[in-house]
């Protein structure tokens, strides 16, 4: 990140139209770096998102011993095999990727190697207990900074010991690096999800040939992975990231006469709450060429402007958007009527407290909106511009800078964001994309 905040503000001008293509799902990015680092043989992966997250696991995982280049349009990954991680020479840089960091603690749980994590200022502040804890029952060693947070060392075991372990929280990244750890401990590891969580782990572990069983069993889902897995190389195409289609489906629902077609959106169940919640608040959105990629669903979306109305959304829908809320909250802040939004705790340890940050954020630009312990409520405009405003504190929160830029688009004087840096660690393309859709 360069060194001085770039400020920018954004103003309506004009509808949202044409087509365009957002960059690759991080989710999947993530894992299919990571897993293609651990078969044997040569992983291509097409759609990579390349932002500086997805970046930084590629850096580890080439530290630990994989072929990590990109030729051309494709990543190819040549792989150190299950249990094949070599100790890395100097500690990991996580960046700001909390994903990279909970994910490869769980992968270098099982392998007899030390390795140390750092992060920039921001990840430094997260929480690491809820993966220190399940793969410290694995046998994994740790020495995390006072609080639980990086910078970290850990040692991991070999043979770590196989557990079943019941989530406290509902997280796709406990649940990922108690996955992940599994692959190489002897025996079978277990997770229970009293809530599921988005399953692309699941998904692209099954693809390259681990073997997994999931289970309904007392209304809470089990996943059991068989460990010293051997895992096949894989032809990948990544699919668009629904949080990144998610600024551009909110946009162009509130921009009056907009009509895009966003292309090759994934449409995995357990992340897509947001088309979901939009369309109950009467969003126009179409899903073109359904087709499956890659174990993955996948569809073109067409989205029109509507006139939106506030709903309450279902605690039960947010683990499949909890990244959505922040744009979410802006479609709220320009529909007719009160949307009332609960049990998204969450959102208070993410990049940012997401809830105090888009409270303050949107009552800056004109939104009638009260934080509550686990929400907001948000009373709308009807469809009215908001006022706009700013300088918007982003808290170096990508989605909370990409969030007011859409609602900068709906306002009379546009909104002005304290800084647009932290948009590259997720969606570098954002502002060209944004652009091109106005033009």
């Amino acid at each position: 990140m360069t060194a001085h905040p770039t400020p920018r503000r954004f103003s309506a001008t004009g509808p949202l139209t044409g087509r365009l293509r957002v960059p690759g799902d991080k989710s999947i990015s993530h894992r299919a770096v990571m897993l293609g680092a651990l078969a044997v043989g040569e992983t291509r992966v097409t759609g990579l998102l390349e932002g500086e997250d997805v970046l930084a696991t590629a850096a580890a995982m080439r530290a630990m011993g994989a072929q990590v280049e990109k030729v051309g349009d494709e990543w190819r990954i040549r792989g150190v095999g299950v249990g094949g991680l070599l100790q890395p020479e100097t500690a990991l840089d996580m960046g700001n990727s909390g994903t990279s960091t909970r994910l490869l603690m769980g992968l270098v749980a099982s392998h007899g190697i030390t390795a140390a994590f750092t992060g920039d200022a921001s990840l430094s502040k997260r929480p690491m207990g809820r993966v220190i804890d399940p793969l410290g029952l694995m046998g994994a060693n740790f020495t995390p900074s006072p609080g639980g947070t990086l910078p970290l060392m850990m040692t991991g075991a070999s043979p770590a010991v196989p557990i079943a372990y019941r989530l406290p929280v509902a997280s796709a990244q406990v649940k990922s690096a108690v996955l992940l750890a599994g692959l190489n401990t002897p025996g079978i590891t277990s997770v229970i999800e009293p809530v599921p969580t988005r399953d692309h782990s699941e998904r692209m572990l099954r693809g390259f040939g681990a073997t997994l069983d999931i289970a309904q069993e007392g209304g809470e889902r089990v996943i059991r992975i068989h460990g010293e897995a051997e895992l096949q190389p894989q032809q990948i195409e990544v699919p668009g990231d629904p949080s990144s289609a998610a600024f551009f489906l909110v946009a162009a629902s509130i921009v009056p006469d907009s009509d895009l077609v966003i292309e090759n959106v994934g449409l995995n169940p357990t992340r897509a709450g947001l088309v979901e919640v939009l369309r109950q608040m009467g969003a126009s959105i179409d899903e073109l060429d359904p087709r499956e990629v890659g174990g993955e669903p996948v569809a073109d979306l067409r989205v029109r402007h509507a006139p939106l109305s506030g709903v309450e959304v279902d605690p039960e829908t947010a683990p499949s958007m909890i990244d959505e809320f922040p744009v979410l909250f802006v479609a709220a802040a320009l529909a007719q009527g009160r949307t009332v939004t609960r049990g998204l705790e969450e959102l208070r340890v993410k990049e940012s407290d997401r809830l105090a940050a888009m409270a303050a954020a949107l009552a800056a630009a004109g939104a009638r909106v009260e934080e509550t312990e686990d929400g907001l409520v948000v009373d709308g405009t009807g469809g009215d511009p908001l006022y706009g405003g700013g300088p918007i504190t982003t808290h170096l929160d990508h989605r909370i800078a990409m969030s007011m830029a859409v609602a900068g688009l709906a306002s009379k004087d546009g909104v002005e964001v304290d800084d647009t840096r932290p948009i590259a660690t997720s969606f570098p393309a954002f502002e060209v994309l944004l652009a091109e859709a106005m033009a």
